[in-house]
């Protein structure tokens, strides 16, 4: 690896590390300015150190690093030491700007309000930590560790957890706060699959057409993305096909369409969410 690579990486990590401490603050700014003046609270680590702290009094960084600690170094060996480190920086940044925060006075005491703005204030938060690799809540590293031995997915685990959580914040919070706070951690998961996911979305498409060569040339030409070729059979005639993949943004879905059904009406079209398209010589059309 040459200097120059080197120095890149290093401002790369410095950067990433940057920005969960930003996301961990923005979190912080949620819960501090909008959820605790209110008496709301999220699902997951958050809501079980928000309630303990509203219980006994005990300082909330503290809780949500300690609750945090076993988690991390139990998930340590199956998601690697960068994670554990960026998910420390994360959770130490959020407890240490939470506490700065307390003689603030609260954004608003609307209880619909804070739920709404507080739920896009902690998702965005809590997705750009995500998005850099890190974490700011130990629930779903544990659901990853138990649902090996249970017959439950990792989203049942956190979605019956959260559950135990909301309703032990009825008891505790009265009910009209725990309804609040179901829709703060609706709010929230939303926003961070936006922030994780990205704005521009992308879909992937898969072609089987008798036009193959036209299609390809048409869409590499017209839409000016590159596309790959798979080999298949047909499971009822069994014959071999050649079958059309790439990925475009939402916006070019119909352009796609329309060349497909120009060349070919009795094409075989299928298209699909994508995660993430980066690499290669995809590049989005939107800036």
């Amino acid at each position: 690896m040459t200097k120059q690579h080197k120095k890149e990486n290093i401002l790369h990590l410095i950067f990433r590390y940057v920005l969960i401490m930003i996301g961990a603050s923005t979190a912080a700014i949620s819960i501090e300015l909008f959820l605790v003046p209110n008496s709301i609270i999220d699902g997951g680590v958050i809501g079980i150190s928000l309630l303990i702290n509203y219980l006994s009094g005990v300082n909330f960084g503290i809780l949500v690093i300690v609750i945090n600690l076993p988690f991390l170094f139990a998930g340590y060996k199956h998601i690697g030491k960068n994670f554990l480190f960026s998910s420390l920086l994360g959770i130490i940044s959020l407890a240490i700007v939470e506490s700065n925060l307390h003689h603030f006075k609260p954004f608003t005491t609307e209880p619909l309000l804070a739920t709404i703005f507080g739920g896009l204030l902690l998702g965005v938060g809590v997705g750009i930590v995500i998005r850099n690799s890190g974490a700011l809540d130990g629930t779903e590293i544990l659901g990853i560790l138990l649902t090996k031995n249970i017959p439950f997915s990792v989203g049942e685990f956190v979605m019956f957890l959260n559950l135990f959580i909301f309703g032990w914040a009825g008891f505790v919070l009265g009910w009209e706060q725990a309804m609040y706070s179901i829709l703060t951690y609706y709010i929230a998961s939303k926003t961070i699959d936006t922030v994780i996911q990205g704005l521009d979305e992308t879909k992937a498409a898969i072609i089987v057409s008798d036009e193959f060569e036209e299609l390809t040339d048409a869409i590499s030409h017209r839409l000016g993305r590159g596309v790959t070729t798979l080999y298949g059979k047909g499971g009822y005639y069994n014959q071999e096909k050649e079958v059309i993949y790439v990925v475009v943004t939402r916006l070019e879905v119909a352009k796609l369409k329309n060349i497909v059904h120009e060349i070919d009406p009795n094409a075989f079209t299928t298209i699909m969410d994508t995660q993430e398209a980066h690499g290669g010589k995809f590049k989005s059309a939107i800036h």
